[in-house]
């Protein structure tokens, strides 16, 4: 049933499944203890409700059908398993370093979207530290 969407919504939906994936991670700051999929899909399910493209360009039999869910779960499943995969860039590994070391924060991460919430929040906590 996904394969016979149009490429354009295809790619709307992958994208809305990242973006909501790397926000909920962000909310919960990228601690896997924290997760939870049933809350994960209600944020998703909010975003495309409000903001994905592709979602009043489906008509609603299609989405009633349980073979597109079925189909939909699997696309979940593909992207945030490549979101996982994709390895933290140099210069991210190299920012990270040092900010770690500025600010005496120590901490895991094993992708390149969770890197970007560390550089992201640590540097936000600079600017904190550095207003004080």
């Amino acid at each position: 049933m996904f394969k016979n969407l149009s490429h354009g919504v295809k790619i709307s939906i992958t994208r809305s499944i990242s973006k909501a994936y790397e926000q909920y991670m962000a909310d919960i700051k990228w601690s896997e203890k924290a997760y939870n999929l049933e809350d994960f899909m209600k944020v998703w399910k909010k975003y495309i409700e409000t903001s994905a493209s592709w979602y009043g360009k489906v008509d609603a039999e299609t989405k009633a059908d349980p073979k597109f869910h079925e189909d939909l779960a699997l696309k979940i499943n593909e992207v945030i398993g490549k979101i996982w995969s994709e390895e933290p860039t140099k210069d991210q590994i190299a920012e990270l370093s040092e900010l770690r070391e500025q600010l005496g924060e120590d901490f895991d991460y094993s992708c390149k979207a969770e890197a970007k919430f560390y550089i992201d929040y640590l540097n936000e906590e600079l600017k904190k530290k550095k207003n004080i």
